[in-house]
């Protein structure tokens, strides 16, 4: 379902208690009380036929009786009540019911859906506190704290925790737009909650509390939609095994392995943090200052023992020092003691009165190198917290402070509580220990790394695969009712994929091992054996590899005690023969991993790390999720700790990363490539100089998916589109129209370097010219949510532009349309707007709308011979607005518009759709 419903949530005027009582224990009577407690203006109407009046309300015997149907209704009664209740709500026209009550099993959870579903009545919970809307002056929940209206949306699956925070956060005077308690999700879920407080005008940051995630496809293009505009950030316990376990129990449903949950969160644009205080001081730092492009910090304060904790803490989480210029150390040399630190931290001494240590504060700020300040306050008597508290907030508000986030951490009790509230009340974050506020400047800087992943401009190589001849290969295996590939099986498909493998023969017996082994030691100083087999993929595990073999006798008898170590362990029926490759030495080399596996949860997975026998043991691993680019294979590298090594070292020089990435970008590929692949693993994948070569490959297959379309749905993020793209010749010339790529930025922005000033002012309401960053975000885009179609020549260079961004209702999508000014009036813009139509038939939308301006005729005059409906600006807008309904076609497949074939006729050479 889409979250159209749920918009009645920004501002319900009527609100039904289902199950509201006068007994003061009850969980309906609680609720009523909250709501009229907290001074909703809107309607309140109880419901229990029990009752004529609780707590002062007229109560209605049932739904029907209503007056007119609830925006919102709330409902605390019994599980086995619930679906005639729903059905009740649905025919009456309520747009959004709050399940309460728990103890659903499945059954009867898909009896409430089935009941609300025709009516599209959207269900919140079961299992849920309720929903706090502070800014409507609505709690309606049965929390016992209330919240303070504030810009902070939370989202959570536990309603102990909204309990917890909204305590936390009436000491802290946090405050929250919206408050969403989500429970077992049956309906809506963190995906469209996160869509519905993206929307929100009165959210300006979303925290959420996560044990599962129901849709993670779903809730991960939410979240990247969202991050555009708004922070992000999360707790999602299970970071280790027990935690993990409590958490399924307690919610039926497994978060997935830390690290993947991790991959996740990252590449959805959202902040993990690891506590629930962090997760609202988190949230607190974001409203008070602005995401850095990057964060090198300075610490001040006046305590030498307080600097070194927070600086461990610092580097603990990743984050830098800031090294103060030359200029910067010798301001402060001329208003400090002789004794101070000469460095970063600024330590300003004990006996430090207020005034010098604010004085440090402007000082350090003012310098190049530092992008976030600390000041950190001992209580002592020279500089009382109230006192220092007061001088720093008088230099922050100074004119000639340069913008630059400021964190204040007053140690102590009793004695720094009027400094804390000096603080606060000018909007500088203040903490009580320094971990808390390093915590919350690292959030500030993965917030600033992670806006500038949206905006930064991804290049990848295009791959050179043999997509059908792998296919092949591996129906083979299947129709032999394998699911594990030999070794040399897989490395003929890595080699199709441009993972270059050691080279291997098959011996089929020790004679034959005999005959190869003589063969190879001619070119090769020595060789390995190994055992082939269709079903032991670790072949180690019983002696299967033997080493450095530097003469036929010794691979003979290396042979031979392999097989005799497989029939000590029952497995002689299952050794198909022996494998004999060179043995590969590389001086200074480095032994990596590369894989594929698909979670239960999150599908596909990329890992990356440090390599060998002992690989489990090292434990260097680092995940991600396919698609990846160069960027995100680079990322991935960085993140492990072998990554040192592999930029070279002493006198070892860098690896060659270019065919490290590549090798990651293969694997993506093949993930997006065969949905039937269950796991890759590349153990070593060697690497010395400009070589990288897979020294050991196993793959396995899941033969009952190997007629599944790719791309698989299982991939959390849906990966480029290349069955929408098509040749076509118009007027003569031939065109590729293809959905748009990350790396088409710089071709974009060539393009609109050829648009006429007339024609980008008509296009982008006024602008004629478009900075980085948004030529970034509109070429890098969602293919859940949005599509834009090129179209390019010859020379590969784009001439034209069609996008369209699919409404939050999944109904509608608005399009925008831009030819270069030397292309147009040849039928390009029809072209595009065909596939636009293709496309939006596919996704079953209902139509396209459109904005244009008044001045702007040639777009007017396009739309109304391409049959938009055209609606003239008013008081209420001074633009037109056009509209294309899609409802009445026959055939939402390519190539079904005949209007447009007959306007823009232009012959389709070769179509990839699927």
């Amino acid at each position: 379902m889409s979250v159209k419903n749920l918009a009645v949530l920004s501002c319900p005027k009527s609100v039904a208690i289902i199950g509201a009582s006068i007994r003061e224990d009850a969980i309906g009577s609680k609720i009523l009380r909250n709501v009229i407690d907290g001074g909703f203006c809107g309607e309140i109407w109880p419901v229990n036929p029990k009752y004529a009046h609780v707590l002062g309300r007229t109560c209605f015997r049932d739904v029907n009786a209503l007056p007119s149907p609830p925006d919102v209704a709330i409902i605390a009664t019994p599980a086995p009540t619930v679906v005639s209740i729903i059905r009740e709500l649905g025919c009456k026209g309520t747009k959004v019911a709050i399940i309460v009550t728990g103890n659903f099993d499945d059954e009867l959870k898909k009896a409430v859906l089935a009941a609300a579903r025709p009516y599209g009545l959207r269900i919140v919970g079961p299992n849920v506190v309720g929903l706090i809307l502070p800014d409507a002056n609505l709690n309606l929940s049965f929390v016992l704290t209330g919240a303070e209206r504030g810009k902070i949306g939370l989202i959570s699956q536990s309603g102990a925790v909204v309990s917890s925070l909204l305590d936390w956060a009436c000491d802290h005077s946090v405050g929250f737009s919206k408050i969403i308690s989500l429970g077992d999700m049956i309906d809506v879920d963190a995906g469209d909650a996160i869509d519905f407080l993206a929307a929100d005008q009165q959210t300006a940051a979303i925290v959420m509390y996560l044990e599962s995630i129901s849709d993670p496809r779903k809730f991960v293009s939410a979240a990247r939609a969202a991050c555009r505009t708004k922070p992000l950030i999360a707790i999602a316990p299970g970071r280790h095994g027990e935690a993990a376990k409590a958490a399924a129990t307690h919610t039926g449903a497994l978060t997935g392995n830390s690290r993947i949950v991790d991959a996740v969160l990252k590449r959805a644009g959202i902040i993990r943090v690891k506590s629930l205080t962090e997760l609202l001081a988190a949230a607190e730092i974001t409203q008070k200052a602005h995401p850095p492009q990057s964060l090198r910090v300075a610490l001040v304060t006046n305590g030498g023992g307080a600097g070194v904790l927070a600086v461990d803490s610092l580097l603990d989480r990743g984050e830098r020092l800031a090294a103060l210029t030359a200029q910067t150390t010798s301001e402060l040399d001329k208003i400090l003691p002789s004794g101070w630190s000469k460095s970063n931290p600024v330590d300003v001494l004990g006996d430090a009165p207020p005034a010098r240590i604010a004085e440090a504060v402007k000082i350090v700020a003012r310098d190049p190198n530092v992008d976030a300040i600390l000041a950190l306050h001992c209580p002592v008597q020279a500089a009382e917290p109230a006192a220092t508290a007061a001088a720093i907030v008088t230099a922050v508000q100074e004119k000639d402070w340069p913008g630059k986030p400021l964190l204040a951490c007053l140690l102590g009790g009793k004695a720094s509580r009027e400094g804390r509230f000096i603080l606060r009340a000018a909007g500088v974050p203040d903490y009580g220990m320094p971990d808390d506020a390093i915590a919350a400047l690292h959030v500030l800087g993965e917030w600033g790394r992670r806006q500038k992943a949206l905006t930064d401009i991804a290049v990848s190589a295009e791959l050179a695969v043999n997509r059908k001849q792998a296919q092949r290969l591996m129906e083979g295996v299947a129709s032999q009712s394998r699911t594990m590939l030999t070794e040399p099986e897989a490395k003929t498909v890595l080699s199709l994929y441009q993972i270059p493998s050691a080279e291997c023969s098959i011996a089929k017996n020790v004679a034959a091992v005999a005959q190869l082994a003589t063969a190879m030691l001619r070119n090769h100083r020595s060789i390995v054996v190994k055992i082939l087999s269709r079903s032991i993929t670790h072949k180690s595990e019983i002696g299967g590899v033997a080493l450095d073999i530097r003469s036929r006798a010794a691979a003979c008898r290396a042979a031979r005690d392999m097989q005799n170590r497989a029939s000590d362990a029952g497995l002689s029926g299952q050794i198909d023969g022996f494998v004999i490759e060179p043995m590969i030495k590389v001086e200074g080399g480095i032994e990596l991993f590369a894989g594929l596996s698909v979670d239960p949860v999150f599908g596909p997975v990329i890992a990356f790390g440090a390599g060998g026998i002992a690989v489990e043991q090292i434990d260097d691993v680092a995940i991600s999720l396919p698609p990846l680019d160069d960027d995100l294979a680079a990322d991935l590298i960085d993140e492990t700790r072998i990554s040192k090594l592999l930029r070279g070292f002493r006198h070892v020089p860098p690896a060659n990363l270019d065919a490290v990435k590549r090798t990651l970008l293969a694997l993506s590929q093949m993930a997006i490539d065969f949905p039937f692949i269950r796991a890759i693993d590349i153990n070593p994948l060697a690497v010395a100089g400009r070589a990288v070569v897979a020294m050991d490959a196993r793959i396995e297959i899941d033969p009952s998916r190997l007629h599944e379309p790719a791309p698989s749905r299982r991939l959390v993020i849906k990966p480029y589109p290349t069955e929408w793209t098509a040749k076509i010749r118009l007027a003569g010339r031939t065109f590729v129209l293809r959905p748009i790529r990350p790396g088409d930025a710089r071709a974009y922005s060539s393009m609109l370097e050829r648009i006429s000033p007339s024609d980008m002012r008509a296009r982008f309401f006024g602008q004629t010219k478009l900075s980085n960053a948004t030529v970034a975000r509109m070429t890098h885009i969602d293919y859940e949510r949005e599509m834009a179609f090129v179209a390019t020549d010859i020379d590969e260079q784009i001439v034209g532009v069609a996008r369209l961004v699919i409404d939050n209702a999944q109904e509608a999508a608005d399009f925008g349309l831009l030819v270069r000014s030397d292309c147009q009036r040849k039928g390009l813009g029809g072209a595009l707007l065909k596939r636009l139509l293709d496309f939006a038939g596919v996704q079953g939308l209902k139509g396209l709308c459109g904005s244009v301006m008044p001045d702007n005729f040639k777009m007017l005059s396009f739309c109304r011979k391409a049959g938009f409906t055209m609606t003239a600006p008013s008081s209420d807008t001074a633009l037109w607005q056009v509209e294309l309904s899609l409802s009445n076609r026959s055939d939402p497949g390519p190539s079904s518009h005949a209007r447009y074939e007959k306007m823009y006729p232009a012959e389709l050479i070769e179509r990839n759709d699927a």
